[in-house]
């Protein structure tokens, strides 16, 4: 009956949130106030268990990945889709996939979940696997130095039962003070040494110290890559892959995604269906998302933190494009901007930035012009800034660099001009 009442109400509530256009969050703190044992509850009988995907960089690119590998599988697949990663989030999306039952139609729950918040959610539910990309200094109002990151991590292993994935390229990750607190299977994924340099970790932006290790008994590497075709190397076997995800970063998320896929599957999994999922899958929101305006395209890549912004501009050519970047400082973004500094923008020299926007559109232009980058406008309010984008650059291909909450208003700007997908 507890389950039927919550089911009933939270479902009311996600109702009365989306007709008043409230966040999608909303509905899952509700829940979470009069039912503590909601998630743990409705998640209990699945054939598959949970999966639980975190880090710094990566997690809503690599879930939606996950899921659509493991749904070409024949699985069906419950997973939190808008990215709101915090445990609210979960529940509130549960409370659009359940019956007024409170049933799940699901074999597996494929969960991106925010480091802090993790930590709590696993306590809660035990996940019987667990992808953990990547430690990046992010957020340092929230997390604190960048070790605590990683030891948040450290206890999503811990109460992992089954397989834990990791990054071998990651100093944090793959240190023998990390493993040996790991006491279930292991396995990794990685990229050929000699393009270590080109997907820089937090720590090799100020030294060269690190070499990623190969002491797992199951690695997925990516061993070449050109574009978006890539070598993907695995069970003593390569295989070629082409993906539609732009930017070189995609092709690290797609390793990871592989080598999870086959832990959670093992024997049963179908590598040529794999395969062939992984080359349609499609941007998630706001991830390299490109729209429509006025018959050319406009591409939204969210930024973050320092090893991220670098290899977003390494991804994409800025010639021919017009580009903006928007910078807010919300929660969701973190309010440290400082990181700022440690990106190199001297790739945007030649081309220029034609706007720059968001609650902190000054820090960024002064961090500009350190790297003599022309700028065409400041305008802290991004409706302004983008109307002028749009504008004043009719006939050509546009990119705008943003946070989080800025990627959130640009789109829902960005449905003005053009056909934007809801995401709920």
């Amino acid at each position: 009956m507890r389950q039927i009442f919550t089911t009933i109400t939270g479902k009311t509530v996600r109702a009365i949130a989306q007709a008043r256009g409230g966040g999608s969050a909303l509905p899952g703190l509700f829940v979470e106030k009069i039912d503590k044992n909601f998630i743990s509850r409705t998640l209990a009988s699945l054939p598959y268990g949970v999966v639980v995907i975190s880090g710094t960089n990566g997690k809503t690119t690599t879930t939606k990945m996950v899921v659509e590998l493991l749904e070409s599988q024949g699985l069906r697949v419950f997973t939190n889709r808008t990215g709101s990663n915090f445990t609210r989030g979960v529940a509130a999306a549960l409370l659009g996939a359940i019956n007024y039952r409170g049933r799940l139609s699901a074999d597996i729950a494929v969960l991106e979940l925010d480091e802090a918040h993790a930590v709590h959610f696993v306590r809660a539910v035990k996940p019987r696997y667990s992808l953990l990309l990547n430690v990046m200094r992010d957020q340092l109002d929230r997390f604190g130095e960048i070790d605590n990151t990683a030891n948040m991590l450290l206890t999503i292993a811990k109460n992992t039962t089954e397989c834990v994935v990791l990054n071998r390229d990651d100093p944090r990750l793959s240190h023998p003070n990390f493993i040996k607190n790991i006491k279930v299977s292991q396995r990794s994924f990685g990229i050929n040494p000699k393009y270590l340099k080109t997907f820089p970790s937090d720590d090799s932006l100020h030294s060269s110290t690190h070499v990623g290790t190969n002491f797992y008994k199951d690695d997925t590497s990516l061993e070449e890559f050109d574009n978006q075709n890539a070598t993907i190397a695995f069970a003593d076997k390569k295989y070629s892959i082409d993906i539609n995800l732009r930017g070189i970063y995609n092709l690290q998320n797609a390793t990871g995604a592989i080598a999870l896929v086959r832990a959670i599957l093992g024997k049963r999994l179908n590598v040529d269906i794999m395969l062939k999922s992984l080359s349609n899958i499609k941007p998630a929101f706001g991830r390299g998302e490109q729209l429509i305006v006025g018959g050319q395209p406009l591409e939204l890549v969210l930024v973050k933190n320092p090893a991220g912004f670098r290899l977003a501009l390494a991804s994409f050519n800025p010639t021919g494009h017009a580009t903006m970047i928007a910078i807010n400082d919300a929660y969701a973004d973190g309010r440290d901007m400082s990181w700022l500094w440690d990106v190199d923008f001297e790739s945007l020299q030649k081309s220029g930035v034609f706007a720059v926007s968001g609650v902190r559109a000054y820090d960024m232009a002064i961090r500009l012009e350190y790297d003599e980058v022309s700028i065409g406008l400041v305008d802290a309010d991004i409706a302004t800034a983008l109307k002028q984008l749009i504008d004043q650059h009719p006939n050509i291909p546009k990119r705008i660099y943003c946070t989080y909450t800025a990627m959130l208003a640009l789109r829902k700007l960005l449905s003005r001009y053009t056909e934007v997908e809801e995401v709920r």
